[in-house]
């Protein structure tokens, strides 16, 4: 229960902080009328993104099940879809910065993978120093992506989308441990509507950043 409400409390701070920056905030009415290149940009990575939450979860049902062939599939492409993330912003800041945030989300779903596994052996410990791990590296990510673009991408509002992305991901895998099917298809619709704010916001960070380019 505890960890329910952890999650509840960083949803409603990432979504206060955004309505406080304009520059991560989901386009008005007025900011709908954006060149078409700036939609593609922002459907591309909401695709992007909720491969990186689809492939995770796939990860953690295949790992309660015991599902070893399956999990190793799911775990490739959780890989391999971090590597299409990095490279969609290395296209704007360059190779070595996309080599830099694939590390980074590497970190990250090396933290996940870390509490799934002490979850599903009831180590405390264990999901206590994963829960540590994945709050660091969502400063780590805050930090590298607001040196990048420091106008759009301010690093108190990344920290507080990314640990609520993150709280997303440990109430999933509790759900899941738990055998509580309904709480976790709930968490699921959250963390969905969540990750399409996260892509939106760096969408729109990059195409304010580099508006010859749309």
């Amino acid at each position: 229960m505890r960890k329910r409400t952890l999650t509840g409390v960083l949803l409603t701070a990432a979504l206060v902080l955004m309505m406080m920056s304009p520059a991560l905030s989901i386009a008005s009415e007025k900011e709908m009328k954006i060149p078409v290149k700036a939609v593609e940009l922002r459907m591309t990575l909401r695709d992007l993104w909720i491969g990186h939450i689809f492939w995770v979860r796939s990860v953690v049902f295949a790992t309660e099940s015991g599902d070893a062939g399956a999990a190793k599939v799911a775990e490739e492409n959780v890989v391999k879809n971090a590597k299409d993330i990095a490279a969609a912003v290395g296209s704007f800041y360059g190779k070595e910065a996309g080599d830099k945030l694939f590390g980074l989300l590497a970190g990250h779903y090396g933290a996940i993978k870390e509490y799934l596994t002490a979850s599903m052996a009831g180590n405390k410990e264990g999901k206590d120093a994963a829960v540590t791990k994945l709050k660091k590296n969502a400063e780590e990510i805050a930090v590298f992506l607001n040196g990048a673009n420091p106008k759009n991408w301010p690093k108190d509002t990344l920290v507080s989308l990314l640990l609520a992305h993150g709280a997303h991901h440990i109430a999933q895998i509790d759900a899941v441990a738990a055998k509580d099917y309904t709480a976790e298809a709930t968490d699921w619709d959250a963390m969905r509507q969540h990750i399409y704010m996260i892509a939106d916001a760096l969408a729109s960070g990059i195409a304010k950043q580099f508006p010859k380019k749309f």
